[in-house]
């Protein structure tokens, strides 16, 4: 029919609940474990909305996701790593191949990283982590006055053989206790696992290292760049350790390069 009135007719049922409602009780219900329907309906009406428990629990079963009760001794890694960030340290070993006169020889390196700053240390490089060496680095990481795991709690160590028993011993009667993985699970150390990829991929990677001074000089170089300039998605990609000028809009605009071009820094002149 040509006057049937369709496009005035109304929807059939009751309307669909506000997309911003949805996206707050699954929001509230995944940061908070133990909120039940009530108390994010008393959230919500805190931000303007008045909404029905049935609603709220239609919502969280839409998305998958539990009630209070089997939700609410539900706690995620990332949530668990930023209630104690501020105590948490990482450690980490990775390898670099380097020529030597007897030929390709492996050099194992240590980093620790402390979390809630995302500073890093280079404990040291060896071609022979053995238990004396490690009982030197941990003597050094333990240092009463300078010690790189001062006031940390914590150090989360993956289930390698080289951080042996003594290691482990060293650092708990020092006050750091460590907290081993699970074997095979690196995405729980995923900062310092992080770091690791990006010292590889933005510098060992792309050099060719004669001797261990030739090493020790990129490393050197890097740990100066990761702390002063390059940008860090973690801390709101802003950098560690800024310089006076950083984010000032006039001045020449120069460009500071380490290892050959490798790592550059852009900035303004000072004034």
């Amino acid at each position: 029919m040509k006057w049937d009135y369709s496009s005035r007719r109304k929807t059939v049922g009751r309307p669909r609940v506000m997309k911003e409602i949805t996206e707050l009780v699954v929001r509230m219900a995944r940061e908070n474990p133990r909120w039940g329907y009530s108390r994010i309906r008393g959230a919500l009406a805190n931000l303007g909305h008045r909404v029905a428990r049935s609603t709220i629990a239609n919502i969280l079963m839409e998305h998958g996701i539990d009630p209070a009760p089997r939700r609410k001794n539900q706690m995620s890694w990332r949530t668990f790593l930023k209630a104690h960030w501020d105590t948490l340290a990482a450690a980490d070993f990775f390898t670099v191949e380097v020529w030597a006169p007897r030929g390709l020889v492996t050099y194992y390196v240590l980093l620790v990283m402390d979390l809630s700053t995302r500073r890093i240390y280079l404990a040291g490089t060896t071609s022979h982590p053995n238990q004396a060496w490690m009982m030197q680095i941990g003597r050094t990481l333990t240092d009463a006055f300078d010690g790189f795991l001062l006031h940390k709690r914590f150090i989360i160590l993956d289930r390698d053989r080289k951080f042996c028993e003594a290691f482990r011993a060293m650092l708990e009667s020092a006050g750091t206790t460590p907290l081993r993985l699970p074997p095979r699970s690196p995405n729980l150390n995923a900062c310092a696992e992080r770091v690791v990829r990006s010292i590889k991929e933005e510098c060992l990677l792309k050099m060719i290292f004669f001797g261990e001074a030739s090493l020790h000089r990129a490393l050197r170089e890097y740990m100066d760049h990761y702390h002063r300039e390059r940008n860090h998605q973690g801390l709101d990609n802003r950098l560690i350790m800024p310089e006076d000028h950083v984010g000032e809009r006039s001045g020449r605009v120069l460009c500071r390069e380490r290892l050959g071009g490798i790592l550059r820094y852009y900035h303004r002149q000072a004034a």
